[in-house]
């Protein structure tokens, strides 16, 4: 085994604290530590050798009691035990196996946790019939958080690292200061957040253990919000000093703060950084902040703003100015942004949430060179090799950017810029094109609810605007209607022609909203007229109620002044009402705007008499004038 792998395997075992403890134990206590060691010892050598690439850790975990949680349920194994044999064992060692499942394609987690259970527990057993390995996929774990159950973490906090690849680490520091701010911190804590590498299956034990910690600003009264915010940073950060000795996880957690309001406006802003916490990060504590951010942005309800766009494609001609100053490693680290950020914009214009760097190069030869076939592959590789470049200054594979590989740089980066923006303009005009003929054919969709309800069934594009005409004529509608989708029509096939100039088009969108909006208006009106001809009021006792009638059924409102409304919905069949059902004010409304109201209301004895039933002898049917 490698002597990488050996570092690994051994991580928390010297432990000085620990030995201090053990020296102080009797010899009989000392000898039967020291057989359980090698027990462990010898548990991790035959797993590793089973299953080296997939263990991320083992741990032997305390009882559940003394972490403060529920025990853990019993293992798939003894579940098939008899019940004698499935008792409380006192000298039961309970031993956490870690494993990636992030490769498995071919079955269910479920199936592969079971699998890997009964493989790793007969391990066990053949060491030492008191050794029950517990097995947990990195996807339970992180379900887990998702699902905000904790315990987990919490007894991998007090457990004993037999072999790590890092997770475990991350995980026990991150718990024990997660557990201090949030005592200390409680009402102002948002949201811990454990995100980077860990979470992401790239963890090593060198790697840097990022959280992140929001914190909530909002009903700030006595100081500035950064006053706050480096007030609390300042104690956090020392708190994190005081978990890595601790743990003896020293100078490994990596922690960003945050204020809510920040937050807010990096996400509105479509900070990369911020939409990859989002969404990879893995909540330890929260509040109901991140969870539903993570999910608005998995659905896609959380885009970047046009500001966020335009910020993004015209920082590549900034950036790039500098560059011609600088030649060495600032020259490549400024080229590595200009082009970098512009691509990111093109990606945010298309339809896709900002990516991280290393992902960008991939999605911009999948979605423009690929699928829509609107960029040259030589363009993705400039950008590959910036990135390669920047990677291998960064590790110290190149020690110093010769000036004509610099030169060379920033020629393909003033290519590579001239190009996207040609991509950017082209976008931009899709953009617009699909804008400009969703405006047209809302308002088009609108114009024709308007003729139906004034009696035209269905109106072709050449007849609405002739028909509304004809609607002003007779006086049933305003004359600036027809002459504001007059203009509208008319804009849109000077539009399709390429006769207008950007001023026009803004113009002409304001003037789509506009139209809009007063259409709506109208629709209201009609159709709350409709409504009302077809609603009946009545009233019984001291209360006022409803009847709304429509062709084959009806929705009853017995308290109309009640907060909580009581509806009933009902079939109306020979004048008579049948088949009464509770119902909702929320099916009554979608009934209104989904079917065709009858021209009126009329009221027969049999109706009359089916009303006294729902609302007592005592009704009235209200005439309004």
């Amino acid at each position: 085994m490698s002597k990488k792998k050996d570092k690994i395997q051994n991580s928390g075992e010297q432990d000085p604290r620990i030995k201090e403890i053990l020296d102080k134990l009797p010899k009989e206590a000392q000898e039967k530590l020291e057989k359980i060691k090698k027990e462990l010892d010898t548990f991790k050598d035959e797993v590793m050798k089973k299953f080296d690439n997939y263990v991320v850790g083992i741990a032997l975990l305390p009882p559940p009691e003394m972490a403060g949680v529920a025990p853990a349920g019993p293992t798939m194994q003894q579940q098939q035990q008899p019940p004698q044999e499935n008792q409380p064992n006192k000298d039961q060692i309970n031993v956490l196996v870690l494993i990636d499942d992030s490769d498995s394609k071919t079955m269910a987690k479920a199936e592969l946790k079971a699998k890997l259970e009964a493989i790793i527990h007969e391990i066990g057993q053949k060491i030492n019939p008191n050794l029950v390995p517990q097995v947990l996929i990195l996807t339970e774990l992180w379900g887990n958080c998702l699902d905000q159950k904790y315990d987990i973490l919490r007894l991998i906090a007090m457990s004993h690292t037999i072999y790590d690849k890092g997770t475990l680490a991350a995980i026990k520091i991150a718990e024990i200061h997660k557990t201090m701010v949030v005592k200390k911190f409680e009402r102002y804590i948002v949201s811990y957040v454990l995100a980077g590498s860990i979470v992401q299956g790239r963890s090593t034990p060198e790697s840097d253990i990022d959280v992140f910690i929001v914190i909530d600003d909002t009903d700030v009264k006595r100081m500035t919000r950064y006053e706050l915010k480096e007030k609390l940073r300042a104690i956090i950060i020392t708190m994190g000093i005081e978990a890595g000795e601790m743990t003896g996880i020293r100078n490994k957690l990596n922690i960003q703060v945050y204020i809510l309001t920040d937050f807010w406006e990096s996400v509105r802003e479509a900070n990369p950084i911020i939409f990859t916490f989002l969404r990879d990060g893995i909540p330890l504590h929260d509040t109901g902040i991140f969870l539903p951010w993570k999910q608005l942005l998995k659905m896609g309800k959380i885009r970047p703003s046009e500001e966020a766009i335009d910020l993004y494609m015209h920082s590549g001609e900034e950036i790039l100015a500098r560059v011609k100053k600088k030649i060495n490693e600032i020259g490549m680290e400024d080229t590595y942004w200009a082009i970098l950020t512009p691509s990111q914009a093109a990606l945010m214009l298309y339809g896709i949430a900002p990516p991280t760097p290393r992902e960008t190069p991939a999605l911009m030869r999948e979605i423009f060179v690929g699928k829509e076939k609107i960029l040259e592959e030589k363009y993705v590789k400039i950008l590959e090799r910036n990135i390669e470049v920047r990677k291998d200054l960064e590790h110290g594979k190149i020690k110093d950017l010769a000036g004509k590989e610099a030169d060379q740089l920033i020629t393909d980066a003033e290519d590579y810029l001239k190009r996207i923006q040609e991509l950017f303009n082209a976008l931009r005009q899709r953009k617009e094109r699909e804008s400009v003929k969703k405006d047209y054919e809302d308002v088009s969709s609108m114009v024709r609810e308007v003729l139906r309800l004034e009696g035209f069934e269905y109106a072709k594009d050449n007849e609405m605007v002739p028909k509304l005409k004809d609607l002003v004529d007779k006086g049933k509608l305003e004359s600036k209607f027809h002459r504001m989708f007059k203009d509208l029509v008319d804009f849109y096939n000077n539009y399709e022609k390429g006769k207008l100039t950007k001023a026009e088009i803004a113009t002409a969108k304001k003037d789509t909203a506009a139209l809009v909006s007063r259409l709506n208006d109208y629709i209201q009106m009609i159709k709350g007229l409709s409504i009302e001809k077809c609603r009946i009021h009545v009233k019984h006792g001291s209360k006022f109620g409803e009847v709304l009638l429509l062709d084959d059924k009806a929705f009853i409102v017995f308290d109309l002044e009640a907060k909580t409304k009581e509806v009933a919905k009902a079939a109306i069949k020979d004048g008579r009402i049948i088949n009464v059902k509770k119902s909702s004010i929320e099916e009554m409304d979608k009934a209104i705007t989904e079917e065709k109201l009858p021209d009126r209301a009329f009221i027969k004895e049999t109706l009359f008499e089916d009303l006294k039933k729902h609302f007592g002898k005592d009704v009235e049917i209200l005439v309004r004038r």
